[in-house]
């Protein structure tokens, strides 16, 4: 799901090259979505082994970071730990959401229709513990440091931007990380310049957004960008307040400019939500303003390649030369990074 207030924050566009020699962190859980959602076969079915094992995300981990480390970026995966209780209500739509897309896929595979199946399939990912451990092998095999939350992986990517002055940037599709406090939020973070989706490929850039330019343009502050969330609808409270779209959302913001005040003039639609969609803005607010983070510290490791092959050609099937010639990437950058090095002393 995600918040939704794309119309109303200002972008750039992001060159691959601006972010080399930065750390940026990660947030795993919306990236290995993103994997298990699109690196599909064209009925939808996952990407499987000989044994019938999903393999999307392992594919999507390696291809794609070993193209940005081989730009030089230097990546951090931040993982979900337990999830607030606020957020049961999500899952429960979420899985309802399921349900509903697993009969429509089973409709469209009886009737053999390749199109539908493709468009249901990536609506039934659920991401799964053995799933989540198999990604954080693969990424520490590749040096890739990884750091468990306690809550949210993405108040914690973005608590390690905000208080770690080595880490640039988060990484990540939702803008809910905005509301989290990260000064600089990037988006669409891939070498390739195409993204696909169910209906196809579609062309997209990788874009920056700066935290200060967003308060500069909306003419806001943090405390109200939370209130704005809330009002449009978080994964806290999916619904939000019927009627109130993002601009109407800012118009009320900057008028009202104190959360009592905002809230209070919502007060009796919020009361009029079914039981369900209920929600308190206090509660809301005090996670995206207060998030259960730690300043987690992390390490960058050598690349293991013989753990990546153990995990990719001999456990999951994966074609050796293929990864063979991934490797050399990283081979022929740690080399040319070792001759820049070496120019210095001449």
């Amino acid at each position: 799901m995600g918040l939704n207030i794309r119309e109303i924050i200002p972008r750039k566009e992001l060159q691959i090259s601006d972010l080399r020699g930065k750390i940026v962190c990660v947030d795993a859980f919306n990236t290995l979505y993103q994997f298990l959602s699109t690196i599909r076969q064209p009925d939808g079915t996952p990407l499987m082994d000989s044994k019938k094992r999903i393999t999307s995300h392992l594919s999507g981990i390696f291809y794609r970071n070993v193209n940005l480390l081989s730009e030089g970026i230097k990546l951090v995966y931040v993982f979900d730990g337990e999830a607030p209780a606020l957020k049961i209500k999500t899952y429960k739509k979420r899985k309802e959401a399921r349900e509903i897309a697993k009969g429509k896929y089973e409709s469209a595979k009886q009737e053999e229709d390749i199109e539908e199946m493709k468009r249901y399939s990536s609506q039934l990912i659920r991401l799964d513990d053995k799933l989540i451990e198999e990604a954080k092998e693969l990424l520490e095999a590749m040096g890739i440091p990884v750091v468990q939350a306690p809550s949210e992986g993405e108040a914690e990517a973005a608590y390690l931007a905000r208080h770690k002055s080595e880490v640039y940037a988060s990484v990540s599709q939702d803008y809910d990380s905005l509301l989290f406090g990260t000064p600089k939020l990037i988006r669409n973070l891939t070498i390739s310049r195409r993204k696909k989706t169910y209906s196809g490929y579609i062309e997209i850039n990788p874009e920056i957004i700066d935290l200060q330019d967003v308060f500069n343009k909306l003419e806001i502050n943090l405390d109200q960008l939370i209130c704005l969330g809330i009002l449009v609808g978080t994964d806290y409270n999916p619904r939000g307040v019927p009627g109130i779209g993002q601009k109407k959302a800012l118009e009320f913001v900057r008028k009202l400019k104190t959360p009592v005040r905002i809230f209070k003039e919502f007060e009796e639609k919020i009361n009029n939500l079914p039981e369900e969609d209920k929600f308190d803005w206090k509660e809301i607010f005090e996670l995206f303003h207060k998030p259960n983070a730690k300043n987690a510290d992390f390490k960058f490791r050598e690349v293991n390649e013989k753990k990546i092959k153990e995990i990719l050609v001999k456990e999951h099937d994966f074609s050796e030369e293929r990864i063979e010639n991934q490797l050399e990437k990283l081979r022929e950058f740690k080399e040319k990074n070792k001759q820049k090095g070496l120019e210095k002393w001449f």
